[in-house]
């Protein structure tokens, strides 16, 4: 079927947003519209310029016989900054405080579209870094991985506390809770993370780091390496925590239980 150019804009622009970091060559769209590459070419600059003035990414073109067109998603640093401020005040609600002085973070993993935004900004820090996937630990942390993975066209590798049969083999380290202080086993599936892969590491919440480290270590066990780590929400207290480069989101500096109080400011984000 023969497109008009408004349509081929249209079509274009869903396919990228569909398909982010996935390089596509102009023969496809030529063929898909029935169009010369010249026209292909024409479409993918008007593309390029309505994401770039929308600030929510770019086109990156690679020449040659295995080149062609990549749509990159990025945010800039004032609608993150926008986000991230209402993200606190929504944190800051004191009826999140649970008995013990935790804190109920499901309405916020539980909230797609809140998840997908999260999931655009971490995309966005990491869109250089070339991750091959995405790893989390179960079981909060999932919706955030593949939020993150999505928008980087990457799998998810899921970290459990406990060996499931239908995962097969499986590699298991032990590592010391940083919170706990206690001795604990994470595994992961061999099938689940090629081996020289390149990680990013992505947690819903860091107290110590324990965890973080845990699964750094199962990384280097697949003979892969870390890209980086990224983390919705960070606790700040006198700890150092067992982590040394990460990228948090917020971070909360204070829970009172008792005056039903959270401090809650944007992370270390910029």
């Amino acid at each position: 079927m023969k497109f008009r150019r408004s349509g081929r804009l249209v079509d274009m622009t869903h396919y990228f947003m569909d398909n982010p970091h996935r390089q596509v060559p102009l023969t496809y769209f030529s063929e898909r519209y029935q169009s010369a590459k010249s026209s292909i070419s024409e479409d993918l600059t008007i593309v390029k310029e309505m994401f770039e003035a929308k600030k929510i990414g770019t086109l990156e073109t690679a020449a040659g016989a295995t080149g062609g067109v990549t749509f990159i998603p990025s945010v800039d640093e004032e609608t993150a900054t926008t986000f991230l401020e209402e993200l606190c005040e929504r944190l800051e609600d004191p009826d999140r405080i649970l008995p013990g002085g935790y804190l109920y973070m499901m309405d916020v993993i539980g909230d797609p579209t809140l998840v997908q935004s999260i999931g655009r900004i971490f995309a966005s820090r990491y869109r250089h870094a070339n991750v091959d996937a995405v790893m989390t630990m179960a079981t909060k942390g999932i919706p955030l991985a593949y939020a993150v993975a999505s928008q980087l066209n990457v799998p998810v590798s899921i970290v459990r506390h406990e060996h499931r049969i239908t995962e097969g083999s499986i590699v298991s380290i032990n590592y010391v809770s940083g919170s706990k202080k206690r001795i604990q086993t994470m595994s992961l599936a061999r099938r689940s993370l090629k081996p020289h892969s390149n990680v990013l590491i992505i947690d819903d919440f860091m107290k110590a780091g324990g965890t973080i480290r845990g699964m750094m270590e199962l990384v280097h066990e697949f003979q892969s390496t870390v890209a980086g780590i990224g983390v919705l929400t960070e606790a700040v207290h006198e700890e150092e925590p067992l982590v040394d480069e990460y990228t948090s989101l917020t971070k909360i500096s204070q829970v009172d239980a008792k005056a039903k109080t959270i401090k809650a400011e944007i992370g270390n984000l910029f």
